[in-house]
């Protein structure tokens, strides 16, 4: 069991400091009517010196956007919670009450470097994926996994503590029988609130190869979780069997063509989900057509631009993540170059596809070289669906506005990590002259990457891993 105080900051252990600053402002929406994003807060140190185990890996919000989690490259978790919107004492009844901030709720070790004797090798801690379970009572639970172990974590609050026992001493430690006299009644007394993290299921042993996704059913009663060549669907409440629900191992591996890159089960039907695969094509499966669902029941495929083939096709091609809408009629698709809406009910081609960074395809032979071009940026959806979210270099991520088309490049960098910054759109040149306010393609730092973003479900508040730092940003009002 873990345990930690709410409050002490000193237990983010090695994710460093805290800069909190906090943007209330009044709402103002520009005439346009698109959101102006505004820094809200940064976690964790600003130093150059970046140790790998802090290199964050996984940012998730639960289902109500009150809690956000990190995991991180040292197998630690740390959850962030919101403070309750409280109005401020100089504002008025009438007006908006102001935002909570995140502030650190529980910090966890949740999986340690491991050692495979038999194939002598080595189990990083890495966190890959965090999903949030649905809250059933006081108590949270998420799902947590490395490379071959999945975790079930129950994170619960205590404030109260019990005192007066018989059999021994509120220390704990045991009384001697003889010296007992009287019988004593237990009483509850309130104590500093503690969080207790506490791993309640663990599911190990099932995958040959490193696991790339785990996904909550929307039963709340089953999982998936896929590796590079099979998945497998569990029971949360059975940790020693899992069904096998997906297998494209070859007979002979030299006959391997594709690996699957990520799966996520419809957010809606309980039968229904989906997995991408480094060819480039995501397939859709229904567990009531057969327990083995090697047979896809739709596969959607964009056909590939004769004049855009060349040597690093297949590479670009490759599906890094893929999510379903929260409506699940829709779904978007990360490819190296660009993100794609697919409509479930058309399989031929995207009904959107958006370029992320383009200027990058003159570049992709010094990205091959640098093994860049190997690097799997996730995407993610805004609350309603009309908006999608992913990662690029230089510390941009970018926007796309479905309803409206228009696409926004903003940075994640020390420069807005002030009160009431409002984050200016960036643009990229490719060569020649440049104008004003634009970074050339050759400037950009490719060390500095945005691989995991989170939307929160509701709002227009956005977490962005900028390496061992977390972004938030909001809309400002």
């Amino acid at each position: 069991m873990v345990v930690q105080k709410v409050g002490r900051q000193s237990s983010l252990t090695r994710l460093g400091s805290i800069l909190n600053t906090a943007v209330h402002p009044k709402r103002q929406q520009p005439s346009n009517g698109e959101v102006q994003w505004c820094f809200s807060q940064v976690k964790g140190t600003l130093d150059d010196d970046v140790t790998e185990a802090d290199i964050i890996s996984c940012v998730e919000f639960n289902s109500t956007g009150d809690l956000l989690a990190t995991g991180d490259k040292g197998g630690r978790v740390v959850i962030f919670q919101r403070d309750p919107q409280e109005p401020s004492v100089l504002q008025s009844k009438s007006s908006i009450p102001r935002r909570g901030e995140y502030n650190v709720y529980s910090t966890f070790q949740s999986h340690e470097p491991e050692f495979d004797y038999l194939k002598s090798l080595e189990i990083e801690e890495k966190i890959n994926k965090i999903r949030w379970l649905n809250r059933q009572n006081p108590a949270h639970f998420l799902l947590s996994t490395n490379d071959k172990t999945i975790k079930l974590w129950k994170v619960s609050e205590r404030d109260k503590r019990v005192e007066g026992y018989n059999t021994r001493e509120d220390s704990g430690q045991m009384r001697d029988p003889s010296s007992i006299t009287s019988l004593r009644v237990p009483v509850i007394k309130p104590m500093e609130l503690m969080v207790e993290a506490s791993p309640r299921r663990i599911f190990a042993n099932a995958h040959t190869y490193h696991i790339n996704s785990i996904s909550v059913n929307s039963d709340q009663a089953t999982y998936l979780s896929a590796d590079d060549l099979r998945i497998n669907l569990w029971n949360l409440e059975i940790t020693d069997q899992s069904f096998n629900i997906v297998d494209i191992k070859p007979t002979n591996m030299e006959e391997l063509t594709e690996v699957i890159t990520a799966a996520e089960f419809h957010p809606i039907d309980c039968n229904v989900f989906v997995y991408s695969s480094s060819k480039g094509t995501i397939r859709l499966c229904d567990m009531r057509e057969a327990a083995l669902c090697d047979k896809h029941a739709k596969m959607f495929e964009e056909p590939e631009d004769p004049t855009n083939r060349s040597f690093f096709s297949e590479i670009i091609s490759s599906i890094s993540d893929v999510k379903l809408s929260n409506s699940g009629r829709y779904m978007v698709s990360r490819d190296y170059l660009s993100v794609k809406v697919w409509d479930l009910r058309m399989e031929t081609k995207p009904t959107e596809s958006y370029a992320v960074h383009e200027y990058l395809r003159a570049k992709l032979c010094s990205l091959y070289e640098s093994d860049c071009i190997f690097d799997k940026f996730e995407c993610c959806w805004n609350g309603n669906d009309t908006a999608i979210m992913t990662g690029s270099y230089n510390n941009f991520f970018r926007m796309f506005d479905r309803t409206t088309k228009r696409d926004l490049t903003l940075e994640a960098s020390r420069e807005v990590a002030k009160p009431r910054t409002v984050l200016k759109p960036r643009k990229v040149g490719m060569g020649g002259k440049r104008k004003k306010d634009e970074i050339s393609v050759d400037c950009l730092d490719f060390g500095k990457k945005i691989l995991h973003t989170a939307w929160h479900p509701s709002e227009n508040i956005i977490a962005v891993a900028a390496t061992n730092n977390l972004f938030i940003f909001q809309d400002k009002f």
